[in-house]
Formats: C-alpha cells, sequence, structure tokens
C-alpha cells in the first residue's frame, strides 16, 4: 500500500499559515502604529523588530529540538502561543520592555508556525512540491489582505488592530491543539535522526533559501524607501508597491500549484533565479511609474515559487528536526541583507543599497545550478 495521508493534518497547515500570512506581515504595519502613539525614536521601532527576527530565528532552531524531548505536539503547543501572547500584550501596553518581549513572541510565533506546517503539509501531500506552493499561497492570500484588515480595525480603534492580531493568534493556536500530531499521548518523544546533515543537497538548498531570504526580504523592506527616494514613485502609489509583491506572489504560486506543476525542480529554479535577476537588474534601471511598478511584478511573480519549491526538493530529508535547520539558518539572511543594503546606502547611496541585491540574487543561480547538477547524477 502506498503511503497514508491525514487531510486533517494537511488542511492546518494551509489554514494556520494563512493565519501567519495575516499575522507576520501586519508586524510592518503594527509598529508603526505603535511609534505614531507612543513616539518612539527609530532605534527604538529598530529594535523591535530586531527582536520579532530573533524570535523567529531561535523558534525555528527550537521547533526542531524539542520534539525529541517534548514530542511534537507539546513543542508546537508552547511555541505557537507565541502571535496570541505576543500581540495580546502590544494590544494592552505601550511600555518598551513589555513591547520588546512582545515582538520576541510574535517572532517565535511566526518562527514555529512556518516549522509546523511546513512538516503538517509536506508529510501529507502525494506531490510535496504542489503541496508547498499551495501552502505558500494561503501566507501570500493572508499577507495580500492583512493592509486592508489592519486599515479597517485601525478606523475603530488605535488599540483594536493588535487585540485583532491577538484573537486571531488564539485562532491560529486552537487549530494546532485539534489537530492529531505525533507525539500527542502522555510522555511521547520522537527519535532524533541527525543523517540530513550529510546530505550535500540539504546544505545547497538552504544556501538556495538563504538567498531567497536575503532578495526577497531585502526589496519588501527596502523598495518603498528606495521609489520614494529616487522619485520614481511617490504619494499613496509607492505604499502598495508591497501589495504589487504578494498579488504577483498568490497568482504564480496557484499557476505552479494547478497549471504548471514543477516536474524537475533543479531546471525550474534555474529558471526562476535568472527571471529574478535579469527583472531586479532592469527594475534599477527604471525611471518611470509604470515600467518600475511592471518590472517589480514581473520580479515578484519569478520570486515565487522559490522557497516553496526548494523546501520541497529536500524530499525524505524533511523532519521537524531538519526543518528546524534549513529554515532558521536560511532565515538569517533576512536578517543580515536588509543592515548590509543600510551600510552601504549610507556610505555610498540608496541606488548602490538596493543593487547590492544583485549578490544574493546571483547567489540564488549559483545554489540551483549546484542543485541540478546533483539531481542530474541521483545524488542528495
Amino acid at each position: 500500500m502506498g503511503q497514508q495521508y491525514d487531510l486533517r493534518q494537511r488542511n492546518a497547515g494551509f489554514i494556520t499559515f494563512f493565519i501567519s500570512g495575516i499575522c507576520a506581515i501586519s508586524s510592518g504595519v503594527v509598529v508603526s502604529l505603535l511609534q505614531e502613539q507612543a513616539g518612539f525614536d527609530y532605534g527604538t521601532t529598530g529594535t523591535l523588530l530586531a527582536l520579532m527576527n530573533i524570535g523567529n530565528l531561535l523558534a525555528g532552531f527550537a521547533a526542531g529540538a524539542l520534539p525529541g524531548k517534548l514530542g511534537m505536539k507539546r513543542t508546537v503547543m508552547l511555541l505557537t502561543a507565541g502571535y496570541a501572547v505576543g500581540y495580546g500584550l502590544m494590544s494592552a501596553t505601550l511600555w518598551v520592555p513589555a513591547l520588546m518581549a512582545a515582538f520576541f513572541l510574535a517572532g517565535v510565533g511566526k518562527g514555529s508556525t512556518i516549522n509546523t506546517c511546513t512538516i503538517l503539509v509536506g508529510d501529507n501531500c502525494e506531490n510535496r512540491t504542489k503541496g508547498m506552493n499551495l501552502m505558500h499561497s494561503c501566507y501570500a492570500f493572508g499577507a495580500l489582505l492583512c493592509p486592508f484588515l489592519i486599515a479597517a480595525a485601525a478606523g475603530v480603534s488605535g488599540r483594536l488592530p493588535m487585540a485583532s492580531l491577538g484573537v486571531l493568534g488564539a485562532c491560529l493556536w486552537l487549530v494546532f491543539t485539534a489537530t492529531p500530531m505525533a507525539g500527542s499521548g502522555k510522555g511521547a518523544r520522537q527519535k532524533t535522526d541527525w543523517s540530513f546533515l550529510r546530505s550535500k543537497k540539504f546544505w545547497l538548498l538552504t544556501g538556495l533559501i538563504f538567498c531567497q531570504n536575503a532578495t526577497e526580504t531585502s526589496v519588501t523592506g527596502w523598495m518603498v524607501t528606495y521609489f520614494k527616494g529616487s522619485g520614481i514613485l511617490s504619494g499613496v502609489l509607492s505604499t502598495y508597491t508591497v501589495t504589487v509583491m504578494w498579488l504577483a506572489t498568490l497568482i504564480f504560486r496557484l499557476l505552479i500549484a494547478f497549471v504548471f506543476p514543477v516536474k524537475r525542480a533543479g531546471r525550474t529554479m534555474i529558471f526562476m533565479s535568472v527571471g529574478c535577476t535579469v527583472f531586479y537588474f532592469l527594475m534599477m534601471l527604471a525611471n518611470t511609474q509604470v515600467l518600475a511598478i511592471v518590472l517589480l511584478f514581473a520580479f515578484a511573480a519569478s520570486m515565487a515559487g522559490m522557497n516553496p519549491t526548494a523546501v520541497a526538493s529536500a524530499g525524505r530529508m524533511s523532519s521537524v528536526t531538519s526543518m528546524g535547520i534549513m529554515l532558521p539558518v536560511a532565515s538569517s539572511g533576512a536578517i543580515l541583507m536588509p543592515w548590509i543594503i543600510g551600510i552601504v546606502a549610507e556610505h555610498l547611496s540608496i541606488w548602490a543599497g538596493m543593487a547590492s541585491v544583485l549578490l544574493p540574487s546571483a547567489g540564488m543561480l549559483a545554489f540551483s545550478m549546484a542543485v541540478k547538477r546533483l539531481e542530474d547524477q541521483g545524488q542528495e
């Protein structure tokens, strides 16, 4: 008999990753609201966002290590409560130390949810690549909705956006609570398998996702500032650049899942990498509003399937432990590259800072070619 799939686990992964898309992407809007309400300086604002990234990073490692001691169910229950507790705390106080703890906890919720959903969906889909792209489409849909949901809540009360996100975080936690998982029984533990650490393909995929995270986060974090500073986009139009990116991401992840299925992951990721690099290079040369938006859409479309396809390529190496190494190590690219852009921009120019994103973009191409070479040789 073939492998048995648990549709409850798969669907729970889809639902919770959609909620996570709202909660994770909303953090940038929430920190801006808190800054307005409490008059924080940019240093405090940056610290809060940095603490969320640190929580995300550490949660990934914890989500991989703790199941061996606590079991998967208990680990998930402990860590994914971070969204509810973090945003609940943000809605209750403007005291900076408490907000620092709140952003850290929200980051823990984000990191542990990514790890858990990757396992729940990846282990319960006959076509892992399709499943991963569908799961990340759910995230993109949540990310696309979040600015509108936050704006609607903010129109009622200044504290309602954070409280609403806390409620959504609690809903996410309840879905996980109702989902059967390995290690649900009393005292249940999982044996830890570290064999993936000897795999060349595992580390190549980790490097590829590191470059993908570095590229995507840099563009979502800095592109509005770049467009405004260069005068290419101004006013309300500049604030919708992230919406353009997530719309392209959602559309093309769904196309990959249902219309253009990935048959050879290595080759497909090479095409995606070339598209990302070429469209980003052209975008850096664009000097009109329409051309800049079109190229941004094309860049995001090329990037859309990279992360889910790369994670799916791990195949039988995928486990709570391996994802607990791969995803947080790769997420460090999202911390490092935006910082590099700021340093380069300060010493040279904002254009030079944004142009430096071509380095991790080219890195995606190099790692994709290496993965394809291993696949052609039948190695892991």
